[in-house]
Parts: structure tokens; sequence; C-alpha cells
């Protein structure tokens, strides 16, 4: 069985930036993108609803990591494309493919995936940022990412000009009960992992998971908060 929902909001933004996409071909085969437009670089509205678009429109319905390095690299491409010289639009994503039980993801940038197995935390991705680089250097916690001072200085997006390099992972799951989140830093930011897992225990469904996290930020984020999106998988194997 498989539970899907997920939101997106543009919090105290002007516009929403963020994307996010579901395609189903079959009960046991989905595939699930979230992006993150890049403000700072002008059109982010359009290189993240693009990225989603053509990834989405690409998926031929495998979970590989050889497809999903390809669809990434197609969506960098198309967002490149439509960049003007006053405009060089950028976007993180991350993105997720189930068929039956075997699961691949791939992400560039800050919007993260959350892999949970039976309850616990099992994955997560890292992200391709300059607050990422200081933890593999030891000079902050994982934690501390949060509100480092270099948190939006970002390393790796689709619409850069040099050679992407796509992260992806498989693996195939095992019998029992399995939870995925995808979900944009303006996300993340407010919700510890701790906490995803506690409210993964509380939750009788994919929404009502998504619902007492979003409770949370609502709680901590400022008036002023950035675009916040997520999408929540629950799945039985």
């Amino acid at each position: 069985m498989m539970d899907l929902a997920s939101y997106s909001d543009r919090g105290g933004r002007a516009e929403n930036e963020d994307s996010v996409r579901e395609l189903r071909q079959d009960p046991d085969r989905l595939c699930l993108v979230v992006a993150d437009g890049l403000g700072g670089h002008g059109g982010g509205s359009l290189a993240s609803s693009t990225a989603v678009e053509v990834i989405c429109g690409a998926w031929p319905g495998t979970a590989d990591v050889e497809d999903l390095t390809d669809m990434v690299l197609r969506a960098n491409r198309a967002v490149l494309s439509k960049q003007l010289p006053n405009c060089c639009m950028k976007t993180t994503v991350a993105l997720l493919a189930l068929e039956g039980a075997k699961a691949a993801w791939a992400h560039v940038g800050d919007t993260r995936l959350y892999h949970f197995y039976q309850g616990r935390l099992d994955f997560q991705t890292k992200d391709h940022s300059a607050s990422q680089v200081a933890v593999l250097l030891g000079e902050i916690t994982p934690d501390q990412i949060r509100f480092h001072v270099d948190r939006s200085r970002i390393l790796r997006a689709l619409g850069q000009k040099d050679d992407m390099r796509v992260e992806t992972k498989d693996l195939v799951l095992s019998p029992g009960r399995h939870a995925f989140l995808l979900c944009t830093d303006g996300f993340w930011e407010y919700v510890l992992e701790a906490e995803m897992v506690q409210d993964l225990a509380k939750a009788g469904s994919a929404a009502a998971w998504l619902d007492l996290m979003r409770a949370r930020l609502a709680q901590r984020a400022p008036e002023d908060n950035d675009n916040n999106t997520a999408a929540a998988v629950l799945l039985d194997i």
C-alpha cells in the first residue's frame, strides 16, 4: 500500500518559487519531485516548474539511478535553455522513484530527501551547500546548518553551465513500513529530524504526518519566512 500527500506554501514571500509534482503510472509505481527555485537569480518559479515538468515527462516508470540521472540532466538543459542574460534562473531538485519494492532517488542542491524505515530515520541526503562543506570540515554540526552564516550558498543547482553532477542512491526495500519525505529548506529549517520521527509515529496517514510537521513550522517560522514545500509517502512492503 502507498499513501501520498504534498503541499506547497509561499510562506511570507510575494511569490512561491517552489514546485512539487507527482506521477503515478499504476498503484506500485510513483515519481515524486520537489524543486526550489533560487530567488536571487530571478525566474525561480519558472526554473522549478520547468524542472518538475521535464523530470515527470521523461520518467520511464523505473526506479533506476541511470534513468534518474538522465532525467535531471534533461531538466538542467531545459532550465539553461530558458535563461536570459539578465535572468540566470536556477533551481534545486530532489526526486524519488518507486517501482514495487525498488526505490531510487536523486538530488541537486539543498532540497532534501529523508528515508525512514520501521519508524526510524534510515537515510538523508547531504546538501550541496557551503554549510554542508563546513560540516564535512568539522567546523559545525549537522544541526547547525539550519542557521549557519553560509546557509544560502548553494554550490550545485540546475541551471549551472558547468558539468552537472547528480547525486543518486537506490535500494531494494525490505519488508515493513517505509516513509519518505522530500522537502525544501523552507520546511526542514524549522522541523528537526527527531521531530520528523516523533510525528511519523503519531500519524496514521501521509497527510496527517505533514500536518503535524507543518504545525511545528507555523509556530517557529517568522512572518517573512521562505516558501516551504514537502511531499510525504508511506509505503508498506
